[in-house]
């Protein structure tokens, strides 16, 4: 009789976050390196290509962070002059900077071969791998 895995082991969430972990290890050891915070380059990446920018709401939604903790953040990148706010009726809008967009730019090409590197891996699976986890996200 063979033994069945625990739980852990074939639970989706759990899985998920592992693979979540694995997969981002390199990267996020990268942007140490280059002295950047994983949640600056979550927003420098939402902002990247977004020439309306984004409100606050929406970066805390995609970036994983609480309103709150995203505002402070955002106070420290446009203070880096990272990031301006601008104000749009009664929305307050976030967009890069010239330096910003620099960044962004060089960081996102980092991660596209970082991307690249990994899905080769599983390159057969990769497209519907990426379907699967935006229906999940979708809800």
């Amino acid at each position: 009789m063979t033994e069945s895995p625990r739980f852990v082991e074939d639970y989706l969430l759990a899985l998920l976050a592992q693979a979540s972990h694995a997969a981002s290890a390199d990267f996020h050891a990268r942007l140490k390196a280059r002295g950047v915070a994983v949640p600056v380059w979550r927003v420098l990446a939402t902002l990247h290509g977004a020439e309306d920018g984004a409100t606050v709401g929406t970066l805390g939604k995609i970036c994983l962070m609480q309103q709150p903790t995203m505002s402070k953040l955002l106070d420290r990148m446009a203070a880096e002059g990272l990031v301006v706010r601008t104000r749009q009726g009664r929305q307050t809008r976030i967009a890069l900077t010239e330096a910003g967009a620099e960044c962004a730019e060089a960081l996102v090409a980092e991660a596209r071969a970082h991307e690249a590197a990994l899905l080769a891996r599983h390159a057969e699976a990769a497209p519907a791998l990426k379907a699967l986890l935006r229906g999940i996200i979708s809800g």
